[in-house]
Order: structure tokens, then C-alpha cells, then sequence
């Protein structure tokens, strides 16, 4: 199976940072407000706001505005999505390129 990986450059380059990372497994429990999430955090509110515009435009997290505040929830379709690719790319496939491979060698070795 071809997968497309442009598509999941943007979840990747936002999953690699420690603080989103914290941000996400906040918004494991629900719907929180930017004020909410600072106050677990050791940061600044215009911090916050750059991660989170990361993690929204990722589409992991959706973000609505309430007031002056925004409030942030999980995309569950995205992180399912997400789950899924990692799964499929990290599981041994029928069609594997290192079988492709062992196959051609002699002894089963890749080089």
C-alpha cells in the first residue's frame, strides 16, 4: 500500500515538541480554555497561542472562539486517522519492501 506521507508532515512537526505534546494529552480529558491549559503550563499566553495555531493547523486540535477566550478540543477523527497511519506504516505487510527484498537475496539477507 502506497501511504501519503506529505500528508502527515504538519502532525508530525506538531507532535515533536514537548509542551504540544502536554497540550495534547490535556485535551485527552475534554474541551479546555486557553486559560485552563496556561494554567498547567509554565508559559506565556502569546506561547500558548503559537502552539496552539500549530496543533490547529495540523488539525489535531479545533479551536472555537468563546468571548475573549478560545476553547480547544482533540480532532478524534484526526488522532484516530493519525493512530491508524502509524499503525499501518510500523506493521509488517504482505506486500513489505524488505520481503521484496529478502526474496531476492540469497540466505534471506537485505545486502
Amino acid at each position: 500500500m502506497e501511504y501519503p506521507y506529505a500528508d502527515y508532515v504538519l502532525v508530525i512537526k506538531a507532535i515533536s515538541d514537548e509542551t504540544r505534546l502536554k497540550i495534547i494529552d490535556m485535551l485527552s480529558c475534554g474541551e479546555m480554555c486557553a486559560c485552563d491549559i496556561l494554567e498547567g503550563l509554565s508559559i506565556s499566553q502569546s506561547t500558548l497561542s503559537y502552539h496552539m495555531k500549530i496543533l490547529s493547523e495540523s488539525a489535531l486540535v479545533n479551536a472555537v472562539r468563546d468571548g475573549s477566550w478560545m476553547r480547544y478540543t482533540l480532532n478524534k477523527e484526526k488522532t484516530d486517522d493519525v493512530i491508524a497511519f502509524f499503525k499501518g506504516i510500523t506493521s509488517e505487510k504482505e506486500n513489505c519492501f524488505c520481503k521484496k527484498c529478502k526474496n531476492q537475496k540469497p540466505n534471506n539477507q537485505c545486502c
